[in-house]
């Protein structure tokens, strides 16, 4: 049997690691979720963490990704807010630092 099948409903269902270490965080954080404080606290903290999970999916450091949008999105012209958005983001970097 290939062991990148092995499993334990009869070897049918394949590993995906990628997946697995992606919940990870889910599964330690969940008793921290349940307290936090309200539906609105809950729907943040779920907001946040999809922010979060994004950014990661785009090779993004999402703590360096969040400081640098909340720094600029107060000056940012709306209509180039797609900038802002993690798959944009290292892009924009990159051509802002060239300008400079």
């Amino acid at each position: 049997m290939n062991a990148s099948r092995k499993s334990g409903v009869a070897g049918t269902i394949p590993f995906n690691n990628a997946a697995e270490r992606g919940l990870r965080g889910v599964a330690l954080g969940r008793k921290s979720w349940l307290f936090c404080g309200s539906d609105r606290g809950g729907r943040r903290a779920a907001d946040m963490y999809s922010l979060i999970v994004t950014a990661k999916m785009n090779g993004v450091d999402p703590q360096a990704w969040l400081a640098d949008v909340l720094k600029r999105i107060a000056a940012h012209p709306a209509h180039r807010l797609d900038e802002l958005l993690p798959w944009n983001w290292r892009k924009a970097i990159v051509s802002h630092a060239q300008a400079a």
